[in-house]
């Protein structure tokens, strides 16, 4: 299956913000629950995640806290490399990790594994429907990812940068103390084919308003 043609839609007329809004907010409220789901699962989280949680260990603040915080400071980081952003990213960066943060507080946290495996797994599918549903939108990158899309095109190869990126994030996460275990490796190998399956059919086309170069994104 070959990936679509994703157009980032930076300034979309009224009509196209009506049309990709519904999903663009769909997908952030899926997304945070699928990284819930796998918080409480215990057994592993994604590389940024374990970062993330590392970070709120070392500062006291909640997970999502850190989230927002730390894609702020992203988004510094987009200025001297030239990475333009959208409504989506706007969104993205103030949202998810305060609907994760809700989404923590209700939902079970149990000890036995029979349970603990069916959250782990469903968290990485609703995740990589969450991000099918966001990138879908074509609103705009998420900090992390636009991080990278930014980077590579400075001449870097993608999956280098991305390699890169989520090595850092893993080994700073590690060290800090944040949850490295089976989780994180399904959710570094199944993420990818999981999310270009969803993307695949649900994307929006751009219909009649020009792009922006295609990008990916997500968290």
């Amino acid at each position: 299956m070959t990936a679509p043609e994703l157009g980032v839609v930076s300034f979309p007329s009224p009509a196209e913000l009506r049309r990709r809004l519904p999903r663009l907010l769909a997908g952030i409220v899926v997304l945070a629950g699928g990284i819930a789901l796998m918080l409480q699962a215990r057994l592993g989280v994604s590389a940024y995640d374990v970062l993330h949680q590392g970070l709120s260990k070392l500062t006291g603040l909640s997970f999502g806290t850190v989230v927002v915080l730390l894609g702020l400071a992203i988004l510094v980081v987009w200025i001297p490399i030239g990475q333009r952003f959208g409504i989506g990213t706007v969104v993205n960066t103030v949202t998810v990790g305060f609907i994760v943060d809700a989404f923590v507080g209700v939902l079970p946290a149990p000890g036995a594994l029979a349970l603990r495996w069916p959250m782990l797994l469903g968290g990485i599918v609703i995740t990589a429907f969450g991000m099918g549903l966001y990138i879908g939108a074509g609103l705009g990158p998420g900090p992390r990812d636009g991080l990278m899309t930014g980077i590579a095109a400075k001449g870097y190869p993608l999956w280098a940068v991305r390699t890169g990126l989520e090595l850092s994030a893993l080994a700073s996460g590690w060290a800090l103390g944040g949850n490295v275990g089976v989780g994180t490796v399904l959710f570094a190998f199944g993420i990818g084919p999981l999310g270009h399956w969803f993307l695949a059919r649900l994307h929006l086309g751009v219909g009649d308003v020009d792009p922006e170069p295609a990008a990916a994104v997500g968290e």
